[in-house]
This record gives structure tokens, C-alpha cells and sequence, in this order.
């Protein structure tokens, strides 16, 4: 296989450890594939550039679905359960093995510390292919024995068959851990993808498919196209009438798009969309460990996790108590280079969107917002502030009908309000368009799983927070998305099933 990067010297000196330029090509059955043009991905942590990357057109895109048509029919259709098992557990093999060129690939692209890299998203990355090959190595479909008229029998027994060919289009937030979520199940259950990574985070969509070659995956079952979304590489993706179903993580206007143009041939999709998640704090929770939760939920990722906390619903008697220490915890990050151990909290994407987040900043304080923390850029000198930095924010003097306290910002900032009873924080945190997580913070665990069950979501934690078994279903409701996958659930979008009914 041909090397998938070509290094030069970028001629720029900058803090981050990784300062070499590469250029990323299409990978479609097997092999590199350049586009005819090129653009640039840009340092989220100082404004440098770190790749060229080839854009896939409507020709490559086209390719690259006939490749992946072509794999379901080649000896990929061959493989039995026993044998996609085995592939998925090598996969996690080498992913483990190249866990280092991982942790580079997506500090060169998110600007995250590499420590949170890799202790996250490696690990779930290979953690994800061995969930699923548990699940398939151990999935059986229910039979069912019907007692017909004039004393016959018939057997009705399902069977799993892949869905075909599927576009797997995922965002630059949390690159590696969401590509696998879906790449996973899909091969589990016999499909052939074309991915489309973000354009913002194209390195290690890339990466994976050597590890897809070295782990014996057959050409044309992994496909990798590089480009943006309307009027180039996404769009030629989801309208293709070669692609049998969309699974697409993203903003939820990004969904309703890709809705409209698989309309009109009635494909399936899977969508996790936006959020505008709550946390509710009760006056007799584990102060400390909601503390400790909510500096997580709010500021992870610089906020840019669809499950982030952007609502905090604290109980009026220790609302005040309850916000100053969570002040004092967001005085605590540290901002800084992905390799200086210190660091706790990376940059934002991209310039532009940090425009974005900026701009609810100073919303929040044309309607009311008082800020306790942040608000702004912050100055961390040459040559960090060539970056997308900005600063971890915490308002008061917010309600429910806010732009601010409705909209989704996904960057490092949450409105803390405060509320009287019971039924009153259930009444705000359901208070939204949006349906994807929402975390509950109790000493009383009837109450928890109370609140808990009634909150419209997909996930409800109690004092905790991220924490998730991987077979459970993940997914939202309303602007945050359709379906569910994890474990078995993944079946219902990645495989077709298939009943046989014989009379007996």
C-alpha cells in the first residue's frame, strides 16, 4: 500500500509537538486516491497549517460508492459471524499497537491535550470494534412456532442481513471516538462504508483505514472521502442512489439536510444531533461530586461535546454556595499546548468558530447575563493566540427564555439558574427543542431515578455523568436526533431483518 502521508517542513515554530505538514489523500478500495482539488487544515492552537488535504468530487464520491458496492459482493460477503468477530478484534489490536500515532493524528487536528487523548479516545476507539464483536458473537433472533389451521405448524425464524452500503459522516469534535461508534457496527453486521470525515479533522479517518489494511479488512469495505458538506463531497455522499442508509453525527440543521436529500428514494438514517443538556442540582447532593461532574460536563472538550452541560438548574438554598465553588473550579483550568502536562483545556476548533461561540457571549449580555467567569478571548501570547482560544464562561441572570439559554452554543459556558421545587426543575429542563442528555445530582436516589424517568431524553444520568455501558442505547429525541445505537440497537439502522416463514 502506498504511504497515505508525504512530510515537509512547514517552515513554523509553534508550541504544539507535532510540526510537520502532511498531505491527506481519498482512500478507496485498498489504496490513495488523490482529488482533483486541494485545501487546508488549519491548527486549532495556533493558526498554522498542518495538512493539504485532496477534496473528493462527485467522480471520487462515485468511486468510492462503486468500490464499496463492489466489496459487498467480493469476498467480503464471504466473511461469517466467527470471521468479522476475529477482524474486529485485530482491528482493536493495531489501533492499540499505533495507539501513539492515534494520540498525534488527533492533536494535530483538535488541539486537545494529548493526556485526555490518550486516556479517552484511543482506548474507546479500540474498545468500541471488541463491544461489537461481542455482540455479534453472541446475538441470536427469536423463532417462533405457529399453530396454523387443520393442525399444521409453521416456523418463523429471522435472519440479520447488512443494511449495504452506508455514508458515515462525523463531526470534528471528538474525531476518532465517533468514527469507530459507527465503522464498528457497521462492519459487524456486514456493511461496507464510505466515510466522510470533517473537513476540520480529516487525519485519523485516514489513519484507520491502514489500520484496516493491516488488519486484513478487504478493499473496498472501508472507504474514506475528504471534503465539506453543501455543494461538494457530503452533498454528492447523501444524494448518491448508491448509498443504502446515512449515519451522521453533527448540528441538527446538518440533519434536517441530509433528511430532504434522502427523501426522495426513502433511505433509513441514524442521527445524534444537537443538544442543550440540563443538570439539575439538589440541595442534599454530594456537593463535591457535582462539583466535580459539572466542571467535566461544562468544560470537556472546551464544551464542544454534543452530551455537554449548557443549562444548571441548582436548588435556591445553595445556589449561591453551589455557583461560587463551581466559579473557583473554572478558575482552575489551565489553557494551553496539547503536550505541557498542565494543560486541562485545548482551543476551540476554528477561528470561525469560535466567531460563533463568541457571539452568544455577547448575547448573553445584551439580555441580562451577569458573567461570573470568562466572557472573552484570553491572552496566552505568541504563539497560542494565532489560535482558537477562548475562555471557560459561567453566567447568572438568565431564564428559560433566553436565546442564550435555549440555543446551543457547543463551546465552554453554561447559564446557572436556580429553582424552588421538585417539579419546577423538571418543568425547566424539559423546557427545550432539544432531547439528547441530562444529569441528575441527589442524595435521594428515589427521587433520582424519579426525576431521571421523566426528563425527555435519550440519556439521563444520576450523580454522574459520561459514564455509559457501551451495549446501552445512545441517542436523542426532537432536535437531537433519530435512533439508537449501542450494542444490539445498532442492529435496528446497520443490519435488515430478514423473516423465513416454513410451513412445517
Amino acid at each position: 500500500m502506498p504511504p497515505s502521508t508525504h512530510r515537509e517542513p512547514t517552515g513554523t515554530q509553534s508550541a504544539r509537538p507535532h510540526s510537520e505538514r502532511i498531505t491527506l489523500a481519498n482512500f478507496i478500495d485498498g489504496k490513495h486516491v488523490a482529488g482533483g482539488r486541494t485545501f487546508e487544515n488549519i491548527s486549532p492552537v495556533d493558526g498554522s497549517v498542518v495538512a493539504t488535504v485532496h477534496e473528493a468530487g462527485a467522480d471520487t464520491v462515485d468511486t468510492a460508492v462503486q468500490a464499496a458496492r463492489k466489496a459487498l459482493e467480493g469476498p467480503w460477503a464471504a466473511f461469517s459471524v466467527t470471521d468479522r468477530v476475529r477482524m474486529l478484534r485485530r482491528i482493536a489490536d493495531v489501533i492499540e499497537a499505533r495507539s501513539e500515532d492515534f494520540v498525534t493524528a488527533e492533536v494535530r487536528d483538535t488541539g486537545r491535550p494529548e493526556k485526555v487523548v490518550r486516556d479517552l479516545d484511543v482506548p474507546r476507539a479500540a474498545m468500541n470494534f471488541r463491544v461489537f464483536a461481542d455482540c455479534i458473537a453472541s446475538a441470536s433472533l427469536p423463532a417462533y412456532l405457529t399453530d396454523l389451521a387443520h393442525g399444521r405448524q409453521a416456523l418463523n425464524y429471522a435472519v440479520n442481513k447488512p443494511l449495504g452500503v452506508v455514508a458515515v459522516i462525523v463531526p470534528w469534535n471528538l474525531p476518532l471516538l465517533l468514527l469507530t461508534w459507527k465503522v464498528a457496527p457497521a462492519l459487524a453486521y456486514g456493511n461496507a462504508v464510505v466515510v466522510k470525515p470533517s473537513e476540520e479533522t480529516p487525519s485519523s479517518a485516514t489513519l484507520l483505514a491502514e489500520i484496516m489494511v493491516e488488519a486484513g479488512v478487504p478493499a473496498g469495505v472501508y472507504n474514506v472521502i475528504n471534503g465539506f458538506g453543501t455543494g461538494s463531497t457530503g452533498e454528492f455522499l447523501t444524494t448518491h442512489r448508491g448509498v443504502d442508509g446515512v449515519t451522521f453525527t453533527g448540528e441538527s440543521a446538518t440533519g434536517s439536510a441530509i433528511m430532504r436529500a434522502v427523501a426522495p428514494s426513502v433511505r433509513p438514517v441514524s442521527f445524534e444531533l444537537g443538544g442543550k443538556n440540563a443538570a439539575i442540582i439538589f440541595d442534599d447532593a454530594n456537593l463535591e461530586a457535582a462539583l466535580d461532574g459539572l466542571t467535566r460536563s461544562i468544560f470537556l472538550n472546551t464544551g464542544q461535546v454534543c452530551l455537554s452541560t449548557e443549562r444548571v438548574y441548582i436548588q435556591r438554598g445553595i445556589f449561591d454556595q453551589f455557583t461560587a465553588e463551581l466559579v473557583q473550579r473554572g478558575r482552575a483550568l489551565r489553557l494551553g499546548a496539547p503536550d505541557e502536562p498542565s494543560t486541562t483545556t485545548g482551543p476551540l476548533i476554528s477561528r470561525q468558530h469560535r466567531d460563533k461561540v463568541l457571539s452568544y457571549y455577547d448575547l448573553a449580555v445584551q439580555e441580562g447575563a451577569e458573567v461570573l467567569l470568562g466572557g472573552g478571548v484570553p491572552d496566552l501570547g505568541a504563539p497560542l493566540d494565532g489560535g482558537a482560544w477562548i475562555q471557560p464562561t459561567l453566567w447568572v441572570g438568565l431564564d428559560n427564555t433566553a436565546r442564550t439559554v435555549r440555543e446551543e452554543i457547543f463551546g465552554p459556558a453554561a447559564a446557572l439558574i436556580p429553582f424552588d421545587i421538585e417539579d419546577e426543575a423538571i418543568r425547566l429542563a424539559n423546557d427545550t427543542d432539544y432531547g439528547l442528555a441530562a444529569a441528575v445530582w441527589t442524595s435521594n436516589l428515589e427521587r433520582g431515578h424519579r426525576v431521571a424517568q421523566r426528563m425527555r431524553v435519550g440519556m439521563a444520568w444520576v450523580n454522574t455523568w459520561f459514564l455509559r455501558d457501551l451495549r446501552s442505547p445512545f441517542g436523542g429525541i426532537g432536535l437531537s436526533g433519530i435512533g439508537r445505537e449501542g450494542g444490539e440497537h445498532s442492529a435496528h439502522f446497520y443490519a435488515e431483518p430478514t423473516n423465513v416463514c416454513v410451513q412445517l
